[in-house]
């Protein structure tokens, strides 16, 4: 094994590569050389900018001295004192890690300005690490490959290239050191949403005047006695054995989250939105804004203070299908107007309200299918049922079962069951389908009642805007499913809402890589991007020295050619490869490792 270098004229001058090469005897009996690891160019700069960064410390004679680690075929500049003689028999590879995709979160994260916002309010002390770097490696780490603080500890930081990004050693990631950064983060919660909305607005031209409001829950493992958030109520995840907290979001169409708020479990929805107008009014200002809820959120009595003249604030809000029916006389004689492909609308003014019939042809098939496909599911249990005649009270069981399986399609069948001393036969345990009702479920299938305060608007992008409240629960599938907020075992509760912080910053450096990706790749997702640049590792070639030490180039390999497109088509150039090091001689280590003991 061997350094090989060749050299290149490109634009009049001289430019050189190192590879480490090995000969290999190949079954002819001829030898063949493979390349080991491509170094890269070093020209004549970047020589002598690793000339002076590679300083030994003499521990004999107290002093630092430069060293050269270049062939003698080369001039060695002024700079460089004594030469360096290396074996290259004893090469070796080490520490294959993560770069590639750690690299560019780092790279986000400074484009969003977070580094300097975090370095003016977690500012350095006697601390040995920096607090914005240990939040940096927390955000990454949730973003990448999510995991616990203790998981970042013992394992994650030793995989992945965060050494070299951060400029640091593995203080950063000692156990009590992750943890003590949680307790500093949620001070700045406010100045961190009004910074980011800066941020969004000069990359992408972001505007907030369309605000989309949802709610969610995740969940907590073990009781939680020091949380007073943490409580039961209607489980969105599915998990009513478990205390929770509630979250409220605000976002915008493409998703940039303008704000935040973690509540009690117990939570109602109905209690929230209030609360948040001010918030929002208070943070950023009164302005003409358009809120886009689901239901289930706003009463009336809120929707009556968002209609007040006074008050520059603009609602859409779903209503339930029973509304349809109780509107049913004014849009009955109205004509349907197409808004787009399968998509009519009736239009209706009451009240300074505009009501928007919204009638989707592809929804309306959807929905008529799965009620169904329950409602068939439950017909053959039934006749199962029917032709088994178990006992009465193991068909009650049964019926039970059934019932919460086939959910609302339970409702459009008529059961009879036999009575609390009856046997159980074919006459006494009957069933049928009401057609009636069932059809009538069918016509409102697909239909939708909008009501808003904007009367003057545009069925289309009323209907538009409230479509777009998919994008919110996408939202709360990535912070559940792809950050992994939930569950939550934080014992304490300011460390329980930074746990949720420490996702929410991971989220907004993936929004922002989505954007990006909508104007240079709109056919890719943040996912399959960092997928792709997680190929790209780092390894730390291993040259023993003829004086017992080490020469450690730390490397990352060069990309595939997939990645290289990727990156062309993004823009992204990766940074120059990392200084070399060189440990101190054994015989001088270890005087120094034996008074550490």
């Amino acid at each position: 094994m061997f350094l090989r270098s060749t050299t290149r004229k490109k634009d009049g001058k001289d430019h050189r590569y190192f590879s480490v090469v090995e000969n290999r005897r190949v079954s002819s009996g001829k030898t063949v050389q493979r390349t080991v690891v491509y170094l890269g160019e070093i020209n004549d700069t970047q020589q002598t900018a690793w000339l002076k960064t590679l300083d030994v410390f003499d521990e004999q004679a107290q002093r630092s001295r430069t060293l050269s680690l270049f062939p003698s075929d080369r001039a060695i500049p002024e700079c460089a004192v004594e030469s360096l003689q290396v074996k290259l028999s004893g090469l070796e590879l080490r520490r294959a890690r993560a770069f590639g995709d750690c690299w560019w979160a780092c790279e986000l994260w400074r484009r969003l300005g977070l580094e300097e916002f975090w370095q003016a309010r977690l500012p350095a002390g006697r601390e040995e690490v920096p607090w914005e770097k240990v939040l940096r490696l927390l955000v990454v780490n949730r973003w990448i490959a999510p995991g616990s603080e203790f998981r970042v500890h013992r394992q994650w930081f030793v995989d992945s290239a965060m050494d070299e990004l951060l400029g640091v050693d593995f203080a950063v990631a000692e156990k009590d050191r992750l943890y003590r950064c949680l307790d500093r983060l949620l001070a700045h919660k406010r100045d961190l949403f009004v910074w980011l909305r800066q941020q969004w607005a000069d990359l992408f031209h972001a505007d907030f005047e369309v605000l989309l409001y949802d709610l969610t829950s995740t969940y907590f493992e073990g009781e939680m006695d020091a949380n007073p958030k943490a409580k039961r109520e209607y489980s969105r995840d599915g998990r009513p054995d478990c205390l929770q907290v509630v979250i409220a979001l605000v976002i915008t169409p493409e998703g940039f989250p303008l704000a935040y708020e973690v509540m009690d479990g117990n939570t109602s929805d109905r209690t929230t939105l209030r609360g948040f107008l001010e918030k929002i009014e208070d943070t950023y200002g009164k302005a003409k804004r358009l809120w886009v809820m689901d239901r289930g959120i706003p009463t009336e009595a809120i929707l009556a203070e968002m209609r007040d003249p006074a008050r520059p604030v603009s609602y859409l809000v779903g209503t339930s299908k029973s509304k349809i029916t109780q509107y049913e006389k004014q849009w009955l004689a109205l004509p349907w107007q197409k808004v787009r492909d399968a998509v009519d609308v009736k239009l209706f003014a009451t009240n300074g309200e505009l009501y928007v019939l919204a009638k989707s042809t592809g929804r309306q098939a959807k929905e008529t299918a799965m009620r169904r496909k329950r409602l068939v599911r439950l017909l053959r249990k039934l006749r199962a049922m029917r032709r088994s005649l178990p006992s009465r009270d193991r068909l009650l069981m049964r019926l039970g079962a059934a019932k919460t399986d086939a959910g609302r399609a339970f409702g459009f069948v008529h059961i009879e069951v036999p009575g609390e001393q009856q046997p159980v036969t074919r006459t006494s345990f009957q069933f049928r389908v009401d057609k009636a009702k069932l059809q009538a479920a069918e016509l409102r299938d697909g239909h939708y009642l909008l009501r808003s305060n904007l009367t003057d608007e545009d069925p289309a992008v009323l209907w538009t805007r409230y479509v777009q409240l998919t994008q919110i629960e996408a939202v709360f599938r990535s912070l559940k499913s792809e950050l992994r907020v939930r569950p939550i075992h934080h014992q304490l509760e300011h460390r329980a809402d930074a746990h949720i912080l420490i996702a929410f910053l991971a989220y907004c450096l993936q929004v922002t890589l989505k954007q990006q990706l909508v104007a240079h790749a709109p056919g890719l997702t943040p996912t399959t991007v960092l997928e792709k640049l997680a190929t790209i590792q780092m390894i730390d070639v291993c040259i023993p020295t003829t004086d017992g030490r080490w020469l450690i180039l730390p490397r990352y390999t060069q990309p595939d050619t997939d990645t290289k497109m990727l990156l062309h088509q993004l823009n992204i150039e990766l940074p120059a490869q990392p200084p070399p090091r060189i440990t101190c001689p054994l015989a001088a280590a270890a005087p120094a490792l034996a008074s550490a003991r």
